[in-house]
């Protein structure tokens, strides 16, 4: 049965395994602790701190089954967000993906470069830092094909991640204690 790192006891949602809705509800449940204060967030300030990426990295955290730390988790999504803002601003400023442009534009041809380009640097920094997490390939093409590319909403998608990954770890370090 694989072992969970942070855990170690074997994760709920092994192959060999019939998943109760017992499971089912406690991962829900860590899902949802985990996408609150982001959740908050973007209620309070109408900004999104709620984006694509944001839940398979929950669903990654609260799963378990792959080897997530900070380094991975903060490590990649900032390599996404640093490559999607350089793509975004050398190919496509200014232009989105959010209205109906003319087929083989030069304006989409601009933002597939963007996201191309985001993708290829995203790729080669996580794998150069050792930080691979592929929702992180999610986040640099929502930065570069223009749906988050300010500075302000990098920033946002940062603080997404960082509370994320911080209440992620206020779990962690609540069962690790109430362990006998």
């Amino acid at each position: 049965m694989p072992v969970h790192r942070f855990h170690d006891r074997p994760h709920f949602l092994a192959s060999n395994q019939r998943i109760t809705a017992r499971q089912v509800a406690r991962l829900c449940g860590h899902v949802f602790c985990l996408l609150l204060i982001p959740a908050f967030a973007a209620w309070g300030t109408g900004r999104p701190f709620i984006f694509p990426s944001l839940g398979p990295s929950a669903f990654a955290l609260a799963l378990g089954e792959d080897t997530i730390s900070a380094r991975r988790l903060v490590g990649g999504h900032s390599i996404g967000i640093a490559s999607g803002f350089f793509s975004y601003h050398l190919l496509a400023w200014g232009l989105a993906f959010t209205t109906f442009p003319v087929t083989w534009s030069f304006i989409d041809l601009r933002l597939a470069a963007s996201g191309i380009l985001s993708l290829l640097l995203t790729t080669a920094g996580m794998l150069a830092t050792h930080s691979r997490h592929s929702p992180a390939c999610a986040t640099t093409l929502i930065v570069s094909l223009g749906l988050m590319p300010s500075l302000a909403d990098c920033a946002i998608i940062f603080v997404a991640v960082l509370s994320l990954y911080g209440t992620h770890q206020i779990f962690f370090m609540h069962r690790k204690a109430s362990r006998p």
